[in-house]
């Protein structure tokens, strides 16, 4: 690709602060006064054959684990950010004029589902309740769910997935790039290291010698914190590089805060592990089960159905299997009869923007 990006016209992005009533004093004590920027394009200046301001459609772009909206308007060497995608794909006929949103969703834990949790704070709500209306408050969108899409990767298309089977009548049509499925594959594997990672931060270090394992449990068995958790966070936070080993352990602290939040436990959730055996934690497992896309197509199949348009692609050789659970999706979905176009690609699960060609196009296509 060439250096050169102004060659067309690239838009504007507007960034204005929202104060959320949905966020304050949300358990995690992150800001509840977020910044949201907006990407109008090029065509958004110009009237229509009635002398007013046109009216576009709005795509909404989740972020995913450890990310922001805003990050995605950086600019980037040998490529383009996604506003800079977006205008050349207008540029070259490819998708019809949209504003982008960027929501600010970024927590103490790394980031969230995009759904609403007790531990983290409810940003399904902040999205649909607040955002959304202040964004067609300010400027002029196609104020209606048949004009309106999301679409993310990771947790962000995780996060479109099932804003896709709750909120059908918010959304017209979602994209979903690489998100979470099939927890069993994504979520388990990295258990065991999490749990080694947080043994360093038990009350009293592990000894040498002959070991009863019975005192080793202190509610474990039931998925309580016994103290290292809330020690690593504390750590985690005043930290100022914190290792790969360490983000994954908070990207699994907040899943376990996402998918199984309980206001009666330390630190407002539970454990699907027991930190000392490894054992899974049967009941405290089906919790997360619950919030697996490939468990709730027969659930939300009507809204399913009603979508103008579901895309998912994924990488075959993502480092995090998420390509198993995005095909049991698909075939589930098809076997639903849901209409939706599934791709793979040969790719991982890392540096896959170039997939938004593929994607924006095809919301703006099925969007009104």
């Amino acid at each position: 690709m060439s250096l050169k990006r102004s060659r067309w016209q690239e838009g504007t992005v507007v960034v204005l602060e929202h104060v959320s009533s949905v966020l304050q004093d949300n358990p995690l004590g992150d800001p509840h006064v977020r910044n949201v920027a907006v990407w109008l394009p090029p065509q958004y200046d110009q009237l229509s054959d009635h002398g007013r301001g046109k009216r576009f459609p709005m795509l909404m772009d989740l972020a995913g684990f450890t990310s922001s909206g805003l990050s995605h308007l950086a600019w980037k060497n040998f490529s383009e950010n996604l506003p800079e995608r977006a205008a050349r794909l207008i540029h070259e006929h490819k998708m019809p004029p949209a504003i982008i949103v960027f929501p600010d969703c970024f927590t103490a834990l790394g980031g969230n589902q995009y759904i609403n949790s007790s531990a983290i704070g409810s940003y399904a709500d902040y999205l649909i309740k607040e955002l959304i209306p202040f964004v067609d408050g300010e400027f002029r969108t196609l104020a209606t769910r048949d004009s309106r899409g999301c679409f993310g990767k990771s947790s962000g298309g995780y996060g479109a997935m099932l804003h896709g089977m709750k909120y059908a009548s918010t959304w017209g049509a979602i994209a979903n790039h690489s998100g979470d499925a099939y927890f069993d594959f994504v979520y388990w594997h990295d258990w065991p290291n999490t749990l080694k990672e947080l043994a360093r931060y038990r009350s009293r270090p592990l000894r040498s010698g002959i070991t009863d394992v019975s005192k080793l449990e202190q509610g474990a068995d039931a998925g309580l914190d016994d103290g290292r958790v809330k020690r690593f966070l504390n750590k985690f936070w005043s930290n100022a590089k914190p290792s790969a080993a360490e983000i994954h352990v908070l990207m699994n602290l907040c899943m376990a805060a996402s998918y199984d939040p309980d206001t009666q436990a330390p630190n407002g959730f539970r454990l699907p592990f027991n930190l000392d055996t490894g054992e899974v934690i049967p009941t405290r497992w089906k919790a997360w089960q619950k919030h697996d896309p490939i468990n709730l197509v027969g659930k939300y199949q009507k809204n399913l159905r009603s979508l103008r348009g579901i895309y998912m692609d994924c990488g075959w050789r993502d480092q995090y299997h998420i390509h198993y659970g995005t095909r049991i999706l698909s075939k589930r979905l098809q076997l639903a009869g849901i209409d939706h176009t599934y791709e793979e690609f040969d790719g991982t699960h890392s540096e896959i923007d170039h997939r938004l060609d593929v994607s924006l196009p095809f919301l703006t296509r099925v969007l009104k």
